[in-house]
């Protein structure tokens, strides 16, 4: 069975298809897919399958260019998440929260997403996503009056898809690249809590909740292009750094999203005097120039378009202090760390629990640097590189 794509990689690229040998395992409910839609759907739906089965709790993925931009599980929100992740009025189901968690990751990322869900899509998170700029959705079902609010996303054109639960696919994984066939066994390693086994540092006590953000980390790092690094706090990535050549760079752009997300807890952008009207897009733009321009420099002079009364700019010594002031973060890596000097990024960045592969001949040096700032790391002896 096969079916047509609207275009491949690339609009240029015209014919394009996916071909199963049997009754194809996805639906299409309603729109057109397109190429990367299907690969960033397959992806993100292992990602919350996985995630669900391990943590046992609704999870939600955000995903763009075959990477997360953030994924959770539904613990339920705080008054402050609640703001943060421009939550609506009222009771919200887990798997809205976690899809609101998934989302509240990396805002900036997610603008046009391709969203997956563990459980059936019900009619709270239907109408959470239907608010939001995203390019479609896989669940493995969904409530019908859910799917009527989806279907009517996009001027009828969003995309909407349904995996079948029961689908198992083979352990085998293949394809094609210059006419040459890559054959290789799909990575099915178990993802539990014996990959923290193994602490390596002085400090060996890992709580219960870094327990769950590291295998949320770990999860996720499974489906992200490497090289890459993974922040997680409080059920959710808050930083992933994906597709780098360098893993000192994975861990800084990590660690820059992971500080970005902490700092819109500050006081300071949580009073910002937004004008009514003001899409929640804008101020994602908007709070982002905030947090990251130089704060030397005049650039909020002319955003009297934006706000009600004028702003001032949050210092860098402000910035530390807050960013200094939240610990207890993770980070897991995807393969082991070649130098130290990502152990104090990481750290600088609120991280008190590191889990990564370990092998390298500087190991001994990474954890004597961990050992120095009262890191707890542990090496769980897994490579998960994806590509």
């Amino acid at each position: 069975m096969e079916i047509n794509l609207k275009y491949g990689l690339n609009p240029n690229q015209r014919i394009a298809r996916i071909a199963f040998d049997g009754e194809m395992p996805i639906k299409v409910l309603n729109g057109t897919p397109g190429y990367i839609n299907l690969l960033d759907a397959l992806s993100s739906y292992r990602l919350v399958m996985e995630m669900k089965n391990i943590l046992k709790e609704p999870s939600a993925a955000s995903f763009k260019h075959v990477s997360p931009a953030g994924c959770a599980i539904g613990l339920p929100l705080s008054d402050e998440e609640r703001r943060v992740f421009f939550a609506p009025k009222g009771e919200l189901t887990s798997l809205a929260c976690s899809y609101l968690r998934a989302r509240g990751a990396d805002r900036m990322s997610s603008f046009g997403d391709f969203i997956a869900l563990s459980d059936c899509c019900d009619v709270c998170t239907a109408k959470i996503i239907s608010k939001e700029v995203s390019d479609g959705i896989i669940a493995p079902s969904y409530d019908s009056e859910a799917l009527e609010i989806l279907k009517n996303k996009r001027g009828g054109k969003y995309l909407v898809l349904q995996l079948d639960p029961t689908y198992s696919p083979t352990r085998e994984e293949r394809r094609r690249i210059y006419g040459i066939d890559f054959i290789q066994e799909s990575n099915n390693a178990v993802l539990d809590e014996s990959l923290l086994s193994d602490v390596v540092t002085e400090s060996k006590s890992i709580p219960e909740d870094a327990k769950r953000d590291l295998l949320i980390a770990l999860i996720a790092l499974k489906y992200t292009q490497s090289n890459s690094v993974i922040y997680a706090y409080n059920g959710q990535t808050i930083g992933i750094g994906a597709g780098q050549q360098s893993r000192l760079h994975c861990t800084r752009l990590a660690g820059d999203k992971a500080d970005y997300w902490t700092l819109r807890f500050s006081e300071e952008v949580l009073s910002l005097p937004f004008k009514s009207g003001i899409s929640r897009n804008t101020k994602d733009n908007v709070i982002y120039q905030y947090l990251t321009e130089n704060p030397e420099l005049d650039i909020i002079s002319s955003w009297s378009e934006y706000f009600t009364s004028p702003i001032k700019p949050i210092s860098r010594e402000r910035k530390d202090e807050i960013i200094k002031a939240n610990r207890k973060r993770v980070l897991a890596s995807d393969a082991f760390f070649p130098f130290e000097d990502n152990i104090l990024r990481a750290y600088r960045s609120g991280v008190d629990y590191i889990s990564q592969p370990g092998g390298s001949v500087r190991d001994e040096l990474v954890i004597k640097e961990a050992n120095r700032l009262g890191i707890v790391m542990a090496f769980s002896h897994l490579r998960l590189f994806t590509h």
